[in-house]
């Protein structure tokens, strides 16, 4: 039961848009534009830019564009602003409202164990403006008077929603469901929406039920919301549990919530703009091109269409738009720092595995959820390596079609370091599984396959071995030292960057490279000279000969 609050209460515990872009601006995360800005043409452009231009991640800004153009030479009263949701992590670190990155984990954590009923205010910012009727109908009104921009200029059809996320109402037992959709404008009052049916979208659900009722389903679209509720939308949370409760238990209090004008739906108080509206249960349309997150243009396909009954809007308004499609970009952003804390905590909480030491989600080009690294301490055993690699595959449908597990000094961020575990750690025809009958999820479909599989491998070392063949760690720091003393080009040290141990080594190889490295190697000639054998042929290892204990008589 939703709590009711008194008539213009508005209380609350977290930040609506307006604030999280002054917080950006102060942290020096925000580029304003004031000079004019094409929505069709070059707004997602000039951001996308930032993705793809070889900008550090941590340079990456929100972008303000407060002189919003069209390709008709149309200019909008309302601002849009790109980049603002999660164009790097501490972007979303701000709009979570924590201190450092390392929380958003147990943020999360705490949010799905304990979400937070929504509160019911009687007043609200998003209902300053109300549209219905002829107002949201012909050229210039409705939806075509927002400046909704093209997210891929070339291929699609249309201006998208991409931030937009969708409330819908299960009408069996009343339970809302908020989820992120893109929706292709169509008409000032008509707008076509894919909800993905093979990712449990809880709005396809609901419209399945309105479908067997006969009857139209209710629908709202939330332009701005206030961040902690946006960043629920992406998030698979378990049919039958609100968003808005959960984005309550991000907030640490309940999100206002007041009912809409033309619709029996609860949406937040304090967002920017709601399109209210009906689904047809009957009639499909045909939607797309559109350049998805997967990284491949949508081609055309029927899908879902809603009529337009209502616009609500502050007077103030600000719309959001994020950056998709190819990866690395805003939306893989704010589903990588929620994800990957969330499967770790499948992994050593639900399943009680031992030694997991990360999850790391692939994002540059795959999207995340294609291919998946765990990280292990040393010395685990096999078991529970193979345990956790079919806990990833199974926890979602989309996530999980390459898993594979590596040692901690593998670093998952680098391809390079993972070809080389791959490349002598694992033996295909014994450290590889492969999982037949899995959905094909989100991305184009392979011509002539019905259903995709996953394949499992064990990259983690299997017993010692030699150690990492470059300079140890101190004479690698003394030498970085030196190149900057010289005046050499900055440095940015690539994992691996020094020599390590990885067990097969011991105290008298040690004491012979501090005798070389010390000028002394002469002594080690005459320690090898005593150790002369007669053998039949040459490159025998020495342990083969004189056993492992040999070392400790010397």
């Amino acid at each position: 039961m939703n709590d009711k609050a008194p008539a213009g209460t508005a209380q609350r515990a977290y930040n609506d848009l307006h604030e999280h872009i002054a917080a950006l601006d102060e942290a020096g995360l925000l580029t304003t534009i004031d000079e004019p800005i094409n929505k069709d043409t070059e707004m997602h452009p000039l951001v996308r830019w930032q993705f793809r231009g070889g900008i550090p991640e941590p340079e990456r800004k929100a972008f303000l564009f407060n002189n919003v153009t069209d390709s008709r030479g149309r200019k909008y009263d309302i601002p849009v602003v790109v980049g603002a949701l999660a164009a790097n992590p501490e972007i979303y670190r701000i709009g979570m409202g924590v201190d450092a990155l390392d929380q958003i984990g147990p943020r999360w954590d705490h949010a799905l164990g304990n979400p937070v009923q929504p509160t019911v205010v009687e007043t609200a910012p998003v209902q300053e403006i109300v549209l219905q009727g002829d107002e949201v109908k012909g050229e210039g009104k409705g939806l075509d008077a927002l400046p909704i921009p093209i997210s891929t200029p070339g291929f699609d059809v249309a201006p998208y929603f991409t931030a937009a996320t969708w409330i819908t109402k299960d009408p069996d037992d009343g339970v809302q469901n908020m989820g992120v959709y893109r929706g292709n404008l169509k008409a000032p009052d008509r707008v076509a929406v894919m909800m993905l049916i093979t990712l449990s979208a809880g709005g396809y659900y609901h419209w399945k039920k309105y479908q067997e009722r006969g009857e139209k389903m209710p629908v709202a679209i939330i332009l701005g919301c206030p961040p902690v509720v946006e960043y629920t939308g992406p998030q698979k949370v378990k049919m039958g549990v609100d968003e808005l409760s959960v984005a309550g238990g991000l907030a640490g209090g309940p999100v206002n919530v007041v009912k809409a004008k033309t619709v029996d739906l609860l949406v937040p108080a304090e967002a920017q703009v709601v399109v209210e509206g009906l689904i047809d249960n009957e009639y499909l349309e045909p939607e797309g091109p559109f350049g998805e997150s997967h990284g491949y243009v949508a081609l055309e396909e029927y899908n879902l269409v809603m009529e337009v009954t209502a616009i609500t809007r502050r007077k103030n308004a600000v719309i959001s738009s994020i950056i998709s499609q190819v990866t690395p970009s805003e939306s893989s952003v704010i589903k990588r720092v929620a994800y990957e804390p969330m499967f770790l905590s499948h992994l050593r909480d639900t399943l009680s595995i031992k030694g997991v030491k990360k999850v790391s989600m692939h994002e540059p080009l795959t999207n995340l959820r294609r291919v998946v690294f765990v990280q292990f301490e040393r010395g685990v055993p096999r078991t529970e390596i193979w345990r956790a690699l079919y806990g990833i595959s199974a926890l979602q449908p989309a996530v999980g079609k390459y898993c594979i597990a590596i040692d901690e000094d593998i670093d998952p961020e680098s391809g390079d370091a993972v070809f080389w575990a791959m490349s002598y750690r694992a033996n295909p025809a014994l450290d590889v599984q492969i999982l037949k009958h899995r959905a094909r999820g989100h991305g184009p479909v392979l011509q002539g396959v019905d259903s995709d599989s996953t394949m499992l491998i064990d990259a983690t070392l299997k017993a010692d071995m030699p150690p990492v063949a470059l300079p140890k760690k101190e004479y690698m720091e003394h030498a970085k030292e030196l190149w900057e003393k010289l005046g050499l080009p900055p440095l940015k040290p690539e994992s691996p960057w020094y020599g390590y141990s990885l067990g097969d080594w011991n105290d008298d190889w040690d004491l012979a490279a501090k005798r070389a490295a010390e000028g002394d190697y002469l002594r080690n000639g005459e320690r090898t000279a005593q150790l002369k054998r007669k053998l039949e042929d040459p490159q025998i290892p020495i342990r083969d000969v004189l056993g492992d204990d040999f070392f400790d008589k010397d």
